[in-house]
């Protein structure tokens, strides 16, 4: 068995370095979403894993784009959103306080539009950061900018994940609490 080998250098995640970043699930660019039930759905999902977990989360609102769609709300608890006008969120220096604060160097990411504010972030972020996009959480309002944005991203050192990969390998074993507590959001 392999005791001695990180999560890290294998290329698999770890809980105590990442967080979740949901970028502009809003009101008002919901709506024009391609696939964005399944997308908010699945950002649902993935913050109340993170609450399961203890898993930092960082939420961000474009302005002029509204509140962040109530379903993403209501798990938030207390968490206030960051408010930018920038797309990419690392040049909103409270997003990017938000970030170094939590001393967390993974990056899973979440929202809307894939190919703006999703994929400067993401890309901005690969040379500080291990960075996964989370491909069934993000979307744009075409089905193309989405695809060319996965691509993008992953010529530019971004790892594409999915909802269920993600909640998997960060649970890491089956007959636990917390894999229990986590099977309610995959089943």
């Amino acid at each position: 068995m392999l005791t001695n080998v990180s999560r890290e250098t294998t290329g698999l995640l770890s809980r105590e370095d990442c967080i979740l970043v949901v970028i502009d699930v809003q009101d008002k660019l919901m709506p024009a979403i391609s696939n964005q039930e399944k997308v908010v759905e699945n950002v649902v999902r993935l913050i109340k894993f993170s609450n399961i977990i203890g898993l930092p989360v960082v939420v961000t609102e474009q302005e002029k784009l509204g509140a962040t769609v109530p379903e993403v709300s209501k798990e938030l608890g207390g968490l206030r959103p960051i408010g930018k006008v920038c797309f990419n969120c690392f040049l909103c220096q409270n997003f990017a306080d938000e970030v170094e604060r939590s001393g967390r160097k993974t990056l899973i990411i979440t929202g809307a539009e894939a190919h703006i504010c999703v994929a400067q972030t993401a890309i901005f972020a690969v040379p500080r950061f291990r960075v996964q996009a989370v491909s069934d959480a993000i979307s744009s309002r075409t089905r193309e900018n989405w695809r060319v944005s996965l691509e993008r991203m992953q010529q530019n050192g971004v790892s594409v994940t999915s909802t269920e990969m993600f909640i998997y390998e960060i649970l890491q074993k089956a007959g636990t609490d917390e894999f229990s507590a986590a099977l309610k959001l995959v089943k």
